[in-house]
């Protein structure tokens, strides 16, 4: 039998309204919502449970729904107006899932490729450019994204959008920046910081070796730590006025000069 719930007062339901807005309560335990359904099919290509399908049947249909329970899953039907209370858009086909978060920790990674890629990104805040960090990873195939210095709760429904389920599918780790410099260390990286002064131009670089590319915030940029542990400093010349752009955009420039000089494998 599938469950239903009509009363947004409905204590599971007020359960989940704060999971939603709340980063304290998603910690507590361990869970976090998505919603739509190619992030919930990238939720489960990246191998995170499932733990409960809560569908609107007018967007969502219950066949639909009943297929879903082969993974195991808890399947709860729901009236519009509890829809319209867990959805954090509006364009969402109708369904909310609860899901498991995972350990984001550094020996937690597992690189597919002997000769890794990895893009670090020290401290971002806003949700919009560590989900654009996670789509320009995901385009380019890299190993590995750290967040160093995490600001921000990964499963923020606000990165889940803007990365479209890339959270999902990349390999992340999150750390200080001083484990993260221990971890690339350890593991023999080239680290190739992205810094305006005393830095060469990015395009002179070889990325050809076990590769860390690291950026930092377009207000503060990159800690002390990055410069003194560089391989190199780098830079991306500007032409214009302006002598920054948007962190998505300078790691997008980075990491697909060393996929170009990697002949993109």
């Amino acid at each position: 039998m599938i469950k239903s719930i009509s009363s947004p007062q409905n204590p599971l339901i007020k359960r989940l309204v704060l999971l939603k807005e709340k980063s304290r309560e998603r910690k507590k335990t361990n869970t976090f919502l998505i919603e739509g359904k190619r992030e919930l099919s990238l939720a489960i290509k990246g191998g995170y449970t499932i733990e409960t399908l809560l569908f609107y049947p007018n967007l969502f249909s219950e066949s639909e729904a009943r297929a879903m329970s082969r993974y195991g899953i808890d399947i709860i039907e729901i009236s519009k107006d509890v829809f319209q209370k867990l959805a954090h858009r509006d364009t969402t086909e109708g369904i909310v899932a609860v899901v498991t978060s995972k350990s984001h920790e550094l020996e937690s990674l597992n690189f597919r490729a002997k000769n890794p890629l990895i893009l670090v990104a020290e401290a971002p805040e806003k949700p919009g450019n560590i989900g654009a960090l996670l789509r320009t990873a995901d385009a380019a195939n890299v190993d590995a994204v750290i967040i160093a210095n995490p600001k921000s709760d990964l499963y923020n429904p606000n990165i889940i959008r803007s990365s479209v389920g890339c959270v999902f599918t990349t390999e992340i780790a999150m750390a200080s920046t001083e484990d993260t410099i221990a971890f690339l260390k350890k593991y023999n990286f080239n680290i190739f910081s992205a810094i305006l002064q005393e830095s060469e131009p990015y395009y002179n670089q070889d990325y050809t070796l076990p590769t860390a590319i690291v950026v930092g915030t377009e207000a503060t940029g990159l800690t002390q730590a990055w410069r003194e542990v560089s391989t190199k400093n780098i830079n991306i010349p500007m032409q214009g006025v302006i002598d920054s752009m948007n962190v998505s955009v300078a790691a997008g420039i980075l990491i697909f000069e060393a996929k170009r000089q990697r002949k993109f494998n």
